[in-house]
């Protein structure tokens, strides 16, 4: 795929939280589906390989003040997006076993919503995991992602080690294992963000080749970057031409075995590696892509990657990203560099979720509302930190913000959770803690990418992001008698919507009038 315009703005969805699935929280591996059969997986290790990897990801939707989704006539006949693209494309998916047979990341506010929504459907990507009772746990189909998807690169250092902790509980509870591998939101990617990466144990992530310092990458196989201090992780680089016909071209799509014999077969064209590597091509998209974007495209999933004993051998064996991984050390695959501040979805860095990208046709009010959100950051953060002072160290306050997503998560209940880290405190301590941890929570999902990801701020995935900021600003001047709130807005007049002509503040107001909640 050559440079232009943003990687899959042709097939972002209308996209929206914890999972807790019926078979619960830590249930073992494999449960909810029956034993499956052989797949077209790793036959003979000299073969090319494919691999298919699905990025199923939903923004938070739920009214931080309601803890309920708004309907949302535009996804009729269903009450909204979430329910409308589960059943285009979560559950047929799921239910084809489709997911035993790709690499996947499932994003938290996804399976959070599928857990209390579709808990069927998340049964069966957590059994599809592991979907053999001898794989090898660190060969998992499913990947982590950091929480609330937010723009790392752009986040401050703390910011980026609790989303990306966040992340990883999150999968440890609804997976049931420590994960291996993370997806990076949009892919974004610089060396802080892969070294924080590294310390927590991950072990490999997936870019597109454009974020390799060289450009002319060989994407048929993985790579290590060094890290320094003795760390190093392992890159995947997807296909850039299967991934964006897969994508974007509907005709290349209809039928899977043409697909697998005039876009796949010819990519293994070569003899493979000097060193004996089978050559690996990787078709990484948005997940939703299989039915949702493209409909019945679950179907041609299910041809490609299990195309069952009747079908011609085509001339490479499917395989997951986590097999190709399968625990190995990043010594066994060659060095290369990354181009840092870069992403998947845009070929200009990652000035589309804090400038004036060229991709949007007017995005000059996309830095003035991340400035707004990083000073109201900012300001909940120094308030917190003094607030919490009277009753535990500043050490001890980030350390419970990076452990309170078990209380987002339900995994556990707020008194419990505070009670454990204020064993002496005063009940009125306790409820402070617990009330400056939830401002926490808000403030980290105001971040959320698709706030910033399209061309206009009147969208709802804005004014969900200005909700967030609404709820973490009114329970820091409830706990303080601060006035956080009427400084967020007067900032957030520095911005104005390029279709509707009025400003933040006004856009602000909308949606706070939308979900029923007083003005400032």
């Amino acid at each position: 795929m050559s440079p232009g315009p943003c990687r899959f703005e042709a097939v972002r969805p209308e996209r929206g939280r914890q999972c807790q699935s019926a078979a619960g929280r830590l249930a073992p591996p494999g449960r909810g589906l029956p034993p499956a059969a052989p797949s077209a997986t790793i036959r003979r290790v000299s073969r090319p390989k494919l691999a298919v990897h699905g990025h199923f990801y939903q923004p938070e939707r739920r009214d931080p003040f309601s803890g309920q989704i708004a309907p949302q006539p535009a996804a009729a006949p269903y009450p909204d997006w979430n329910a409308r693209i589960d059943a285009e494309c979560y559950k047929p998916n799921a239910e084809r076993g489709n997911l035993r047979h790709i690499s996947y990341d499932l994003g938290p506010t996804l399976a959070s919503w599928l857990a209390t929504h579709d808990p069927a459907v998340m049964d069966k990507f957590a059994a599809s995991d592991l979907p053999n009772s001898g794989t090898d746990p660190e060969a998992g189909n499913a990947m982590a992602q950091a929480y609330h998807h937010a723009i790392l690169p752009l986040a401050s250092l703390a910011d980026r080690r609790t989303e990306i902790r966040w992340g990883l509980r999150d999968f440890e509870l609804c997976f049931g294992r420590r994960p291996t591998g993370i997806w990076l939101p949009e892919t974004a990617v610089d060396m802080p963000t892969l070294r924080i990466l590294a310390d927590e144990r991950v072990q490999y992530t997936i870019l597109a080749p454009w974020q390799a310092a060289d450009w002319r990458i060989d994407t048929g196989r993985p790579y290590r970057v060094d890290l320094g201090g003795g760390q190093a992780i392992v890159i995947v680089f997807y296909d850039p031409a299967l991934s964006a016909a897969a994508s974007f071209e509907a005709d290349a799509t209809m039928d899977a075995d043409a697909f697998a014999r005039n876009r796949v077969l010819p990519r293994f064209s070569g003899s493979g590696f000097a060193d004996g590597t089978p050559t690996l091509a990787v078709i990484a998209t948005d997940g939703e892509l299989y039915g949702h974007h493209q409909k019945f495209r679950d179907l041609f999933l299910a041809r490609l990657v299990n195309p069952g004993e009747d079908v011609p051998d085509r001339g490479f064996d499917v395989t997951t990203i986590g097999q190709v991984i399968g625990g190995r050390h990043p010594s066994a695959f060659p060095a290369t560099h990354i181009a840092e501040r870069t992403s998947w979805s845009c070929h200009h860095g990652v000035l589309r979720w804090t400038a004036e990208c060229p991709d949007a046709a007017d995005g000059r009010w996309k830095g003035p509302l991340r400035a707004a959100m990083e000073r109201l950051a900012s300001s909940i953060d120094t308030v917190a930190e003094g607030l919490s002072a009277d009753f535990m160290d500043t050490t001890g306050f980030w350390k419970a913000r990076d452990a309170y997503v078990d209380v987002v998560s339900g995994a556990a209940k707020g008194e419990d959770f505070v009670a454990r880290r204020l064993p002496l405190a005063s009940p009125q301590q306790r409820d402070g803690l617990l009330t400056l941890l939830e401002a926490q929570h808000w403030r980290l999902a105001m971040f959320a990418s698709d706030g910033w990801f399209w061309d206009d701020p009147i969208r709802p995935e804005t004014k969900q992001v200005l909700m967030c900021a609404a709820r973490a600003a009114r329970m820091m001047d409830g706990a303080a008698g601060t006035r956080l709130e009427e400084r967020f807005v007067d900032d957030l007049a520095l911005l104005s919507s390029p279709s509707r002509r009025i400003d933040g503040a006004s856009i602000y107001f909308e949606a706070l009038a939308d979900a029923g909640q007083p003005l400032a």
